[in-house]
């Protein structure tokens, strides 16, 4: 708790808004995406399957492989206290439906489905894309792809098993986005970042979650942003981006959301 505390006020007197931006490619980003005020129609969708969830009074049994939950001490959960305690806030769902439609990515990976808001929200952002999700729970797994089918999103392919096991199939693929939100472990999070570094072009972004969950967090996000590859990252405390162009100079960018 001290250290969420210590890291928040950190990140408030670093942080700026679109005005402390004198790149083009990030200011149209922060200015028509990040802080894209616009009610999308979409977005009746992403309340109603997360009202749905929050409804669902059904417990399943969680095969925990990351850093484990700061909210339960049981590994025997119900749907909607996942969906109140741990899954994707109703904030973060909109932005990742308007990342994927502002940047168009049309091939997506994500690293930890859970209750599958955030895989429905970038299924919406963008309807032809061809989204590949990984959750290492059997349970929540099985579950999420019921609904999945019960809505109506056919463009997730979701996958079950450990990631590192997984992603060796997918290697050989190209991402334009990758979100990673699966295992919030300094170590873990090191090892997914160089195994997909393969994956990304020029335009790929790579969207990390939970920066500041811990110490060992914010050290992975200061060595990732450090990769002779990355070129520009933008620090919104709660997720960190991460970007390959090759046409920018090196520069980190900390923006209020």
């Amino acid at each position: 708790m001290l250290y969420a505390i210590t890291s928040y006020i950190s990140f408030l007197l670093k942080s700026t808004n679109q005005h402390g931006v004198h790149s083009p490619f990030v200011y149209n980003f922060v200015t028509k995406c990040l802080y894209d005020k616009k009610k999308y129609d979409s977005y009746v969708f992403l309340k109603k399957y997360r009202i749905a969830l929050l409804n669902n009074k059904s417990s399943i049994e969680i095969t925990d492989f990351g850093a484990g939950s700061k909210k339960f001490n049981t590994n025997k959960r119900q749907i909607n206290k996942l969906a109140k305690n741990v899954g994707t806030t109703s904030k973060r769902a909109k932005l990742l439906f308007r990342l994927t439609s502002y940047f168009k990515s049309n091939t997506i990976l994500e690293l930890g489905t859970s209750l599958g808001i955030a895989t429905q929200a970038m299924s919406l952002g963008n309807p032809k894309a061809q989204i590949t999700t990984i959750e290492g729970c059997p349970n929540l797994n099985s579950f999420t792809k019921k609904q999945f089918k019960q809505n109506q999103l056919k463009n997730i392919n979701a996958l079950n098993g450990n990631f590192s096991d997984v992603l060796n199939n997918l290697t050989n693929n190209s991402y334009d986005l990758i979100f990673f939100d699966g295992n919030h472990q300094k170590e873990a999070t090191l090892n997914y970042f160089e195994k997909l570094l393969t994956t990304a072009h020029n335009d790929s972004v790579f969207v990390f979650d939970d920066i500041y969950w811990s110490k060992d967090m914010t050290e992975a996000w200061e060595t990732i942003k450090q990769h002779p590859k990355v070129t520009v990252t933008i620090d919104t405390y709660f997720w960190g981006f991460v970007f390959f162009r090759k046409e920018q100079q090196k520069e980190h960018f900390t923006i209020r959301v």
